[in-house]
């Protein structure tokens, strides 16, 4: 179900550090410029089955969370303003699905690319994306809905 705050004209934003989708590139990038520079050991065997499944799980959470989103007809970037509260479908289980997607693809590539500083990267990232995306997010959406905002966040996990 989709909740439209009634008679609400807030136009703002979460006013996010930076575009979700461009943390997880850049942390990609610099563990790939990393791993150029010093190879850290990786002994995993069957690395491209564990990173492959990872990625696909992680691109259907990602998927659900869009569909969700697109469903509601609300917007996904987070540099335009929520139209509505979605707590159904995938949302009904955690708030974070498409995050929650993104860090499983970036683990997959991680692993699959047998990569080592893509991994030690993923404490600093869920750090950024936690506090610089999340935390503001939250915030934005509890000013923008309210009591509608807060019953949600009570009944569903961040994460999972």
């Amino acid at each position: 179900m989709a909740m439209d705050p009634a008679g609400q004209t807030d136009t703002g934003t979460a006013g996010v550090i930076a575009r979700p989708p461009l943390l997880f590139l850049a942390a990609l990038l610099i563990g790939f410029v990393l791993d150029r520079l010093l190879r850290l050991p990786f002994p995993v065997a069957g690395a491209w089955i564990i990173g492959g499944s990872l990625m696909l799980v992680g691109f259907a959470l990602f998927a659900a969370g869009i569909r969700n989103f697109m469903r509601a007809e609300t917007p996904v970037p987070t540099n335009e303003p929520t139209r509505v509260l979605v707590t159904t479908g995938i949302h009904g289980w955690t708030r974070n699905p498409i995050y929650l997607g993104m860090f499983l693809i970036y683990g997959g590539i991680g692993i699959a690319a047998q990569n080592g500083w893509i991994l030690v990267l993923t404490l600093p990232l869920a750090i950024l994306i936690r506090y610089g995306v999340v935390a503001r997010e939250e915030a934005y959406l509890e000013r923008r809905f309210g009591d509608a905002y807060l019953d949600y966040r009570q009944s569903v996990r961040r994460w999972l």
